[in-house]
């Protein structure tokens, strides 16, 4: 059974095996505020004003570097977009894996700790 806990307590790993539907659906009914659009994981974080949007950005970048786990990020005035997917799985199409939804879980934790 997946929990945030068990994704927080978690490192990212070098991945090969895709997870399969049942499993996606599984880890985002404990990633609070992400879904599935064209083959990523996605969430966008609201904030009072740029400030606040680069103050979320460096903190989730040493998440990224200390997972070794990059998503793509659009920057705007007062929003963030993250979206992670793995480039490494189905034999290097890409698709889904356990990494980006730990990774997923992580910054839900400090927006929920620093933002909210």
């Amino acid at each position: 059974m997946v929990t945030t806990a068990n994704l927080l307590a978690k490192k990212s790993m070098h991945q090969v095996q895709a997870l399969n539907e049942g499993q996606i659906q599984e880890h985002l009914a404990v990633v609070a505020g992400w879904n599935v659009e064209d083959g990523k994981i996605c969430r966008i974080f609201s904030f009072q004003n740029y400030y606040e949007t680069l103050a979320f950005v460096n903190a989730i970048a040493y998440i990224i570097h200390t997972e070794d786990h990059h998503p793509d990020l659009t920057v705007t005035y007062n929003r963030c977009a993250v979206k992670f997917n793995t480039h490494s799985v189905n034999g290097g199409l890409g698709g889904l894996s356990e990494n980006d939804f730990i990774c997923a879980a992580k910054i839900n934790a400090v927006y929920a700790h620093t933002f909210v």
